[in-house]
């Protein structure tokens, strides 16, 4: 007679816990709209993280079509000044590399 294996739990199978939450619904679906316009900040600042990233879409909650159409249309607000590159001056500096060369100085 032939052992059975048992296959593992997924981490998605998993009972209870914030991932049995349902999944976020893409909000563009719901206002059934067909294209994602790069003049309207006000909506593509939810998109973007404080440091200035593009959230991803397990974070934003889009579908995979509208989450390609707000990264490109971030990208072009971007380049039209209508968005920021990177987060404005909070102070916090966490190190990294310009630590390191700042010793190398010394």
């Amino acid at each position: 007679m032939a052992k059975q294996r048992r296959r593992p739990v997924r981490r998605r199978d998993r009972k209870g816990g914030a991932a049995s939450a349902r999944r976020k619904s893409c909000p563009y679906c719901r206002e059934k709209i067909e294209q994602v316009d790069y003049k309207d900040v006000s909506i593509l600042r939810r998109f973007i993280s404080d440091r200035g990233k593009i959230r991803s879409r397990r974070i934003s909650g889009a579908c995979r079509r509208h989450q390609s159409q707000v990264a490109r249309a971030v990208k072009r607000a971007r380049e039209l000044a209508l968005l920021p590159y990177v987060a404005e001056g909070s102070g916090d500096h966490r190190g990294g590399r310009g630590d390191r060369d700042r010793d190398r100085d010394r």
